[in-house]
Formats: C-alpha cells, structure tokens, sequence
C-alpha cells in the first residue's frame, strides 16, 4: 500500500489539554501573529513608498519581511485554528504543502541573509566598488538565487520526506509538521535517504554560515579602523541588526535538527520550535529598525500618511 493511501491524515501536537489552556494559546499566538504581520507589513509598506530606501541593503529587507511574512503565515494559523476549534488533524495534502512551504521559506530566508551579509561587507569593505558588484540587476538576481535556492531544496525534501513508507501511527510530536517528525513514523530503512540529504544541506548551511562569519570578522576589522564615532557607529547600527538576525534564526535552527536524541523531549522541540518559527518573524523588524533612523522615519511617515488619510476623508465627503 503506498504511503499516500495509508494515511489521509496527521495529528499535530496539542499546546494544551484543557480547554481553557488551549484559548489562551490562541489568543497569544493570534496576537502575535497579527503583531508579526502589522510590523513586516509597515517595513514592506515604508520600503516600496519611500525612494530614500530603494537601495541594495533596503530591498534585501523588502525581501526578508516578505519571507518573514510567508514563514509565519505557514505555521501558526493552522496552530490557531487547530486550538480555537479543538482538534489536532491536518490532512495529508496540507502537512505537505505546509512542509514544502516552511523548508522553502526557512532556506531562501538563510540564502537571502547570507546575501545580505555580503552586501554588508561590500558596502563597508570595498565602498568604491559598491555601485559595480551590487547594481540594481544583481540585486536581482541574487535575491532571485535566494528565492530560488529555497523552492528548489524544498521540491526535493518534501518529494523525498513523503515518499516514505509510514507504519508508526500518524501523530507528529509538533505543532506543525516537520521533517524529523515524520521520518519518526517511518518503517523501513528509506528514511537515510532523506537523512543524507538533511546532511548535505547541513554542509551547505554550514558553508554559508562560515561565510557570513568571515565577512564580519572582515567588517568589524574596517568598523574599528574608521576614525569617527559617528561613522563606526552608523556602520554597527547597519550590521549588528543582521548579526543579530542571523545569530537567532542559525542557532535554535541547528539545536532544533542537530540535538543529541538523548536530550530531545516533546516539551524541549515545542519550546525550540516556537524560537525558530514564531519569534524570528515577530522580532526581526522590531531588530531591523530599532538602530535604524532612516527605516523608523519611514514607517512614521508611513503611519502618520495613514492617520491623516483618514483624518481628511470626512472633510472630502463632505465637500
């Protein structure tokens, strides 16, 4: 019997078994959601209408909030609605959508801050060449690569994760589904194709992270030698946000698949889980403009643009 035929649908993993628990996880998670969305929202909003933005580095944080946006948006509201309504089931087709979608988003995020972190040290390594190696088509196409990058590897992982047989029950330890989750169910000796594939990717995740860590070793060298303070610090508020982005989304990514079994636990993976999926959405635009004077301003502008359209529309249904 095929894999698909077997099973028709998967049980997520409950919050909470009172009904009581289960709402005041709804309302938190609704919360930040709505909060996750408003904020990535306003950044992509201040971005597209303020000219003063359409730079390199501006784009790729178009294109991370986009990303942030779609990765959150492929969790949480089946969570929501899951405690809202009081079930745990997720069909067949929608675990894998929902699996294709977080593997593609997660890496075309990871691929696109490593193209950020390049950007970085172009723009305070090699100032004068910054025009050249980073012009509105190569912007492009990097950004494309990431994108791209993403929806290839999650083609292949998603193929390959629900091509294997399943025989032990249909109830995933998480509240969305996850590739170890899955290959937990499985019955046979398949699942090392997957795990070598995890592997590979891995590698591949470990050399970009060697190459962001190299790049601000390289930049926080040229920070130091710049002889204005102001100027040092203009440059720490453009790169520490990134530094910090990445240092989140990296380590609780790589705890979550890489940890020892022996230390693995339902509760420990929720609490990972919700590090890696919920809060980098919520909290990158909150790093993202909190040391940004120019990205703040924008998104004033843009809230106060929206205060005074409303303000006006009475006067001119008036007239």
């Amino acid at each position: 019997m095929s894999n698909r035929s077997s099973i028709t649908e998967f049980l997520l993993l409950a919050f909470a078994d009172t009904r009581e628990l289960q709402l005041l996880h709804f309302w938190l998670f609704l919360g930040i959601y709505l909060a996750a969305l408003l904020a990535n929202g306003l950044i992509i909003t201040a971005i597209a209408c303020d000219h003063h933005l359409h730079t390199p580095m501006y784009f790729f944080l178009l294109n991370l909030s986009l990303l942030d946006l779609g990765s959150i948006s492929a969790s949480v509201p089946k969570s929501v609605a899951n405690s809202l309504w009081d079930t745990r089931a997720i069909s067949y087709a929608g675990c894998a959508a929902q699996l294709f979608s977080l593997i593609f988003l997660a890496l075309a995020e990871y691929s696109l801050l490593t193209v950020m972190a390049y950007d970085r040290y172009v723009a305070i390594c090699q100032p004068l060449h910054y025009g050249t190696l980073l012009g509105s088509r190569a912007c492009v196409h990097m950004a494309a690569a990431a994108w791209g990058s993403g929806f290839l590897n999650a083609v292949l992982h998603t193929a390959n994760t629900f091509s294997i047989p399943l025989c032990q029950g249909n109830a995933l330890d998480q509240f969305f589904c996850e590739i170890p989750q899955i290959l937990k169910l499985s019955c046979s000796d398949a699942y090392l194709r997957e795990a070598g594939l995890l592997v590979v990717s891995a590698f591949l995740a470990l050399g970009c992270f060697i190459f962001i860590v190299l790049s601000y070793v390289q930049i926080f060298r040229a920070v130091l030698r710049i002889p204005s303070e102001q100027g040092r610090h203009k440059a720490f508020s453009m790169c520490l946000p990134h530094l910090a982005v990445v240092s989140l989304f990296v380590t609780t990514v790589i705890f979550a698949h890489l940890k020892p079994p022996s230390i693995s636990s339902p509760s420990l993976d929720l609490v990972v889980a919700v590090l890696y999926s919920v809060v980098p959405p919520a909290v990158n635009p909150l790093i993202y403009s909190m040391r940004n004077q120019e990205l703040k301003e924008a998104i004033r502008n843009v809230i106060s643009w929206k205060f005074l359209s409303c303000d006006k529309l009475p006067i001119s249904l008036h007239k």
